[in-house]
């Protein structure tokens, strides 16, 4: 009788600056969740970016968000095709919200498939209320002193609060 066939464990990863994690985002962690064994979020690095707030920070705040979800929180830097290969993915995921989403991340995904055909994109839509939530957006309107609660957990809305003056 031949041995059972035995699977290499599903890992995708899910990466951006996320800065900050918006409820888009973590939306589309939960329907990635369900369709592989392990996910990451890759929480980039950035040097090209300013970003608001720190690495560790933006891995802070995901790592709160996503709480009870079987997700893994991980700083990368450089290519997201190389630490796919050292975190052993099979498949990048992308959120996207509308068509310009869609035309920059089809892009991507083609030239990641160049460096490492193995590796699949997987493209998921947020729930329709939340297409319309960047972190760019998030960012902006909680500087103007906006109420960003329905756009991201508690957690992140608390970090986006002006803070007061000091005297």
């Amino acid at each position: 009788m031949p041995a059972p066939a035995t699977f290499a464990r599903r890992i995708a990863v899910y990466s951006g600056t996320f800065d900050p994690l918006t409820l888009g985002h973590e939306d589309v962690v939960r329907r990635a969740a369900g369709l592989f064994d392990e996910l990451i979020l890759a929480v980039a690095i950035a040097h090209h970016k300013k970003t608001r707030f720190s690495l560790q920070e933006r891995m802070t705040m995901a790592a709160e968000a996503l709480d009870g979800l079987p997700v893994r929180v991980l700083p990368f830097d450089g290519l997201i095709m190389d630490f796919c290969r050292q975190q052993g993915a099979c498949a990048v995921v992308r959120g996207i919200r509308n068509l310009t989403d869609f035309d920059y991340e089809a892009q991507m995904a083609a030239m990641n498939r160049k460096l490492l055909p193995s590796v699949e994109t997987v493209f998921l839509l947020p729930q329709a209320e939340l297409q319309c939530i960047s972190s760019t957006l998030v960012r902006e309107i909680a500087t103007l002193g906006g109420d960003v609660s329905q756009m991201v957990s508690p957690g992140v809305a608390d970090r986006l609060k002006p803070q007061p003056l000091q005297a």
